[in-house]
């Protein structure tokens, strides 16, 4: 059977772009087409924007609150970002998802260039590929966070890391300075973005291979005194400056107050059971999902070779730690993504056993499947007749991709069924897209934004004296579009902002407070316009009246 890939079109650099190329295909829909997200996305770009606008690139705050839940790394790429791309007072969100779709890409890149010096540039693009389509990184790639430029950094720090082990297991000269640059650079930037989690995967792979093979002298030969350096000079002068600006609070709230209850209880109401993110794997992988059974035969099967012992034990401390700590989010194990990707990708080279092609055809449908279930539910809660073509797009795109690649992968097609896969899961992730961008309920911040625009009482454009108050409705997202300056209160203060001549927006469940308090000011306002949506970060039905400054009539 000759390979669906020609291997002189993926020599050299050319597998590792080709790979960033596929993770831009599937991120850019959700950079392009989304509006700011509730509550994380808004409030990392609320907090870039602040950074922006004071000139304080140290101490990371939500309005006047300070946020010390993460290091200041992806603040300092999305300011970057905004002043080559954008400017603060436009409030344009794309401008700030640009450092997570370069992160989608590098890290598809590193996984591709990682896989392809183990076991050739065929299987290092299938990897690279594999990783940046899956339907995880694709999503995180548009949302402007920190979770896909931590998978970047994880990537190419045991991409790197994989050298050494490699050069010492097959007794090769240790690798030189510039990988232990590329190493230590990549953790310390890891680190940057979001503390200790990248420390803590290459630490755990580091125990695992030492405690396997039940060797550790080749670990002092990774660099540590460049590790020292490179660390210290990435995060020694913000670390300082920090602990003096906000004497010291910041590590305090950091630690105490974010990272360790998510290690002794579900913080934040983020809870579940172990197992969790494996139940999950067949969505969060998708189209990926069709290699999984593979991938698990191949490590079992060939964990003697050192590049498979190296993903393993890359893969499978980091997975079991996730599943153990309380607290989940879908997205954490994207940093073992990686590893993943490089077994997948290698289970291809070989004749796939009878049982990993039919677990696998059976696991790629049961993804569809549950792509069909979450596109079905979101569609009849909150789509409409204009919404019916995306959503009949996706299913019908997400079950007929499956059932080919499925066909393939039974029929030992397996160059066949992956190119399948590939090429319908990506597209199929595009009208996902398009139709979530379509669910105009869920899109209540933009959509209120608009409706002051249109009347004509946008603050940040001159066009209404003062702030905007927010009554019974306070997501981020509408703090991010209608800026720094925008007042949360109830309906008592929303009245009083009216009667100041200052925008005021009324949830119905501060309607009443609202009233009354107009009453007892002698005012009959009335709104300018109303926003029916759902809020889904709480699961509440919204319902927001604009109210604008009084004319004569309404005062009285």
């Amino acid at each position: 059977m000759n390979p669906l890939i020609d291997d002189r079109w993926i020599e050299g650099w050319r597998g590792p772009l080709i790979a960033a190329f596929i993770a831009l295909l599937a991120g850019l829909p959700t950079v392009m087409v989304l509006g700011p997200l509730d509550r994380d996305e808004s409030r990392f770009a609320q907090a870039t924007a602040q950074m922006l606008e004071t000139g304080d690139f140290v101490d990371i705050r939500f309005q006047d609150q300070p946020r010390h839940k993460k290091p200041v790394g992806i603040h300092w790429m999305q300011s970057v970002a905004v002043s080559l791309f954008s400017d603060v007072e436009a409030r344009d969100i794309r401008p700030y998802r640009l450092p997570s779709l370069f992160g989608a890409m590098l890290a598809a890149a590193a996984c591709a260039w990682g896989a392809g010096l183990a076991w050739g540039a065929r299987t290092g693009v299938i990897a690279g590929a594999l990783l940046g389509a899956t339907f995880l990184l694709s999503s995180e790639a548009g949302i402007a966070k920190t979770d896909a430029m931590l998978c970047a950094s994880v990537t190419v720090a045991m991409a790197v890391l994989s050298r050494f082990y490699i050069a010492h297991r097959q007794g090769e000269p240790t690798p030189g300075r510039p990988y232990k640059l590329a190493l230590w650079g990549a953790i310390a930037v890891g680190a940057l973005i979001k503390g200790p989690i990248i420390i803590m995967v290459a630490g755990l792979t580091l125990v695992a291979l030492g405690l396997w093979d039940r060797q550790w002298r080749w670990m002092k030969d990774i660099g540590w005194g460049w590790g020292a350096v490179l660390t210290a000079l990435a995060i020694g002068p913000w670390a300082m400056a920090v602990t003096v600006r906000t004497d010291g609070a910041f590590w305090g709230t950091a630690l105490g107050g974010d990272l360790f209850p998510k290690l002794v209880g579900g913080h934040e109401r983020h809870g579940g059971l172990p197992g969790y993110y494996l139940f999950l794997s067949p969505l969060l992988l998708y189209p990926a999902t069709l290699l999984l059974p593979a991938a698990a035969i191949t490590g079992w099967m060939r964990r003697t070779e050192p590049a498979v012992r190296f993903a393993l034990c890359w893969l499978i401390p980091t997975w079991l730690a996730f599943e153990l700590f309380p607290t989940k989010l879908f997205h954490y194990t994207l940093p073992t993504f990686g590893a993943l990707a490089w077994l997948m990708a290698l289970s291809v080279s070989q004749p796939l056993t009878t049982w990993g092609r039919r677990i696998g055809a059976g696991l790629m449908v049961f993804g569809a499947l549950l792509v069909t279930l979450v596109v079905g539910y979101g569609f009849s809660e909150f789509g409409g007749q204009a919404d019916q073509v995306w959503a009949a797009l996706t299913i019908g795109l997400a079950l007929i991709g499956a059932g080919i690649a499925a066909f393939f992968l039974l029929a030992r097609e397996t160059d066949a069924a992956v190119v399948t896969a590939l090429g319908f899961g990506i597209v199929t992730h595009m009208t996902f897209v398009l139709l979530l961008g379509g669910l105009g309920p869920l899109w209540t911040a933009p959509r209120l934004v608009e409706a002051i625009r249109e009347a004509g009482l946008h603050p940040m454009e001159g066009r209404a004296p003062g702030a905007v108050t927010l009554a019974g409705y306070s997501e981020p997202s509408a703090i991010f579009l209608l800026g720094t300056d925008t007042r949360l209160g109830d309906g008592a203060d929303a009245a009083r902002a009216v009667a100041a001549g200052r925008v005021a927006v009324v949830d119905q469940s501060q309607q009443d407070a609202f009233a009354a308090e107009a009453a007892a000011l002698s005012m009959s306002p009335r709104p300018v316009a109303v926003v029916d949506g759902f809020n889904y970060s709480n699961g509440d039905p919204l319902q927001l009246s604009v109210y604008g400054p009084l004319s004569e009539a309404e005062a009285q």
